[in-house]
């Protein structure tokens, strides 16, 4: 029985390589990639441990991606026809990355796996998953969007300043103390 594309489900999935050496079926059609569950294990059981950083994820990288118009679209599992649950990749270009909850099967939108192989999170996509990963790239996020915005009040120089200084008092062992110094100046 013909596998289908788990987006439009009319073109038939044809075998193909990621890696050389995980093999994968390919829409020719919008050019997504199923990765079986079991393919995938194998493939990641033989390649060096990896710890996904949630900081990658505001890298710039220097590729050429354009967000699948079938990313928003709900896809059904080509093995077991299960819906596939979504995990946003909130890189500089947001986009969901696909896996069947029921079997472990990994759909990839054209493109996707380029970016997550670039990010360091290929080798580990179930984690993607998870709520402790969700929760880091969220807390990430907030970070980043902090930062931001005391570039935007301060200017890039002053902020620059006191992102020194806040990583000097978080080194040092009396830190908190010059952490109060200051706030109690901001009192008066």
């Amino acid at each position: 029985m013909p596998v289908l594309c788990p987006k439009d489900r009319k073109h038939t999935l044809s075998e193909s390589l990621l890696e050389d050496s995980l093999a994968v079926q390919c829409c020719p059609d919008c050019k997504g990639t199923w990765i079986p569950a079991e393919n995938y294990e194998t493939w990641q059981n033989q390649q060096p441990p990896a710890a996904p950083d949630p900081a990658r994820l505001s890298q710039p990288l220097e590729v050429d991606f354009h967000q699948s118009p079938y990313d928003a679209k709900a896809a059904l599992c080509p093995e077991c026809s299960s819906y596939l649950a979504r995990a946003k990749v909130n890189w500089s270009k947001p986009f969901f990355v696909e896996r069947c909850p029921n079997c472990g099967g990994i759909w990839c939108d054209r493109g996707e796996w380029t970016i997550l192989e670039r990010l360091g999170l290929h080798r580990t996509i179930q984690v993607l998953f998870t709520q402790e990963w969700q929760a880091k790239v969220r807390h990430h996020e907030t970070l980043e969007q902090e930062r931001a915005a005391t570039i935007d009040k301060l200017g890039p120089d002053i902020a620059t300043q006191v992102f020194a200084l806040a990583q000097l008092l978080e080194d040092h062992p009396n830190g908190d103390f010059g952490v109060a110094y200051l706030m109690r100046r901001f009192e008066q």
